[in-house]
């Protein structure tokens, strides 16, 4: 995507709000919450921070990105004209003319910010490795604890945390504190010199008790998994401050609530011990582990606050625990609910969801008939009940609809009364275009005909917002968006469709499964006949998509009657260049030809 760079700046703005408010929120909350319930909610925002990454496609219809991202379209562009040939009759000649739409940020800027995120992605993933190496190494010079005593006394800590699996644990020389390390295959590490002075009799067997409590607790929480999930997210918004000072403050609520965790194991009495441990080994233990890796350790800082939680815990009671999780349910419901809202890709809603369970489905090769372009075919044999199509995922693709949805904005014109088939005329108001034929009074067909676009955004002026959108949801139009701009939201990356859509729309609107005037669908058909012959009538329309001068979507789309039979038709082409209407009926022409259906 062009535009990834600016969609997840924008996404980050709104995550940085949402958090602000998730973290004022938990202050205020701070005694009706538990440690436990605290890092919960924590935990949910978390995995939510992945959201943008992710292709959703449920965010409502008004959100629109592509507004904020592109400033002006412009009618500056080249009518494409196009004529088909058929047996010695006389056909009418289409003009499609292709709107240039400007974008606001010139393309190397977005370029440049992909460039400078990218490289801090790499460092970061270069941090993240040597972290990885070094939990190897700690794990090839580590041996299994051959202290026969803390081998006991580790067993009873296993029974203490009703641990259903027999965590290894080893001894090791290149740390300072015990650590976690491992989700799938989790091991602990006992620093050498704790084994020593245990031998010593410089420390007790209970310091050593409640560093592997901590231990088990956080193996029993999983907290190993939720720290990759820290590191995922700390690679991907390594330059978001926010994000740093959350990831920093999820750490320190994890050994909150691990502490909390070890405390609802331990007697009232023994509170006072299991803090006293802290702070005797605060030298010991405050230097943090590499990264990878679950430890009791912390800076003084975080100790500082750790003291003070052991200091004024107590045993929940029962109503404080279901007071506690009514309300992580309730923020948790509404953090959810903004997932929608956070994805770069939503407001696109660039995929269509093709049912092809009990469809005829025959996928064709038409890579010779496409070329260069990258583009698809869909086909719909009415008579057969059988789909042809090539390129299935293109197919199921929303892309702007560009021309072709003037087909519907005629209907809307016609149902909406702004126009009628008998009286369709507009007045051209002596405005200069760069274009000949625009300069006239134009009814529905040679509107349809010259692709017009003052003549259709007169309709969606008189009309309003509300009418086009209520207009798009009667008739289930792609993805329903309009954005900003009335005049140009089919062009503007704001109104999306894929070609399976306009293939299914093209069956509605033929058959008037609207429940429309028939007489207003009957004068839409008029304006889209292309040629008659013998085997048949050809109704179709183009579209052409123009970015910055450069031609890079086409669109061809129709049916095709004969006397036993109807088939209805899409063909999209996307290129750097050169992608227009007139190439997409090229290609159309072609395939219907090889398929022996319209010559």
């Amino acid at each position: 995507m062009i535009y990834f760079s600016f969609r997840f700046l924008l996404c980050n703005a709104i995550i940085c709000i949402f958090l602000g408010s998730l973290l004022g929120l938990k202050n205020l909350l701070q005694r009706q919450l538990s440690a436990r319930m605290q890092y919960n909610l924590s935990i949910i925002f978390l995995a939510v921070l992945i959201v943008p990454f992710l292709p959703i496609s449920s965010a409502p219809s008004s959100i629109s990105w592509s507004h904020l991202l592109t400033a002006s379209s412009n009618t500056n562009g080249d009518i494409q004209t196009t004529f088909l040939s058929g047996n010695g009759y006389n056909l009418d000649k289409i003009n499609d003319f292709a709107v240039s739409v400007s974008t606001q940020i010139p393309t190397f800027i977005h370029t440049l910010l992909v460039f400078f995120w990218s490289i801090g992605i790499f460092i970061m993933f270069f941090l993240l490795y040597r972290s990885v190496k070094q939990v190897k190494a700690l794990h090839s010079s580590a041996l299994p604890l051959q202290n026969e005593e803390l081998n006991a006394l580790y067993i009873e800590c296993l029974n203490e945390v009703n641990s259903k699996h027999t965590i290894p644990i080893y001894s090791t020389a290149f740390l300072k504190s015990p650590v976690l390390v491992g989700f799938l295959h989790p091991r602990i590490y006992l620093p050498i010199h704790l084994i020593s002075d245990f031998n010593a009799g410089t420390i007790s067997a209970t310091d050593i008790r409640y560093m592997l409590l901590h231990e088990l607790q956080h193996y029993k929480h999983k907290d190993i998994l939720i720290g990759y999930l820290i590191n995922t997210v700390n690679v991907f918004y390594w330059f978001n401050p926010l994000i740093w000072y959350f990831l920093k403050r999820i750490r320190q609520e994890r050994e909150l609530a691990c502490d909390s965790a070890v405390l609802q194991l331990l007697k009232e009495t023994e509170y006072k011990s299991y803090g006293n441990t802290l702070i005797n080994f605060a030298e010991t233990i405050a230097l943090s582990p590499f990264p990878l890796t679950m430890g009791i350790s912390g800076n003084i800082k975080q100790l500082k606050g750790r003291i003070l939680n052991i200091a004024s815990f107590h045993q929940p009671t029962f109503k404080q625990k279901i007071r506690g999780y009514l309300i992580c349910i309730f923020v948790s419901t509404i953090i959810i609910g903004c997932i929608p809202i956070l994805s770069v890709y939503a407001s696109d809603q660039t995929g269509y969801h093709f049912d092809t369970t009990e469809k005829n489905i025959t996928q064709l090769n038409l890579s010779s008939n496409f070329g260069d372009y990258t583009g698809s075919f869909v086909l719909y044999d009415q008579s057969a009940d059988r789909w042809n199509i090539y390129n299935m995922d293109h197919a199921s693709t929303r892309v702007s609809p560009n021309s072709t949805y003037k087909i519907y904005d005629a209907l809307l014109g016609l149902e909406s009364g702004i126009i009628t088939p008998e009286h369709s005329t507009f007045t051209w108001n002596g405005e200069p275009y760069p274009f000949n034929s625009w300069e006239a009074d134009q009814d529905l067909t040679s509107a349809m005909h010259n692709s017009v676009n003052w003549y259709f955004q007169a309709i969606d002026s008189q009309a309003g917002f509300e009418s086009v959108r209520t207009f798009l949801q009667t008739i289930n139009y792609g993805n329903q968006n309009t954005g900003t701009n009335l005049n140009l939201y089919w062009t503007d990356f704001s109104l999306k469709i894929s070609p399976i859509e306009q293939v299914e729309l093209l069956q509605d609107f033929y058959q008037n499964n609207f429940h429309f005037d028939s007489k207003n669908i009957q004068a839409v058909k008029k304006a889209l006949l292309l040629s008659t012959t013998s085997s048949g009538s050809l109704y179709g329309k183009t579209g052409t998509g123009r970015v910055n001068g450069k031609d890079v979507n086409g669109w061809f789309i129709g049916y095709i009657e004969t006397a036993n039979n109807t088939y209805y038709f899409a063909t999209n082409i996307q290129a750097p260049s050169n992608a227009t209407g007139s190439q997409a009926t090229e290609i159309t022409e072609s395939v219907l030809s090889n398929l022996g259906i319209w010559k």
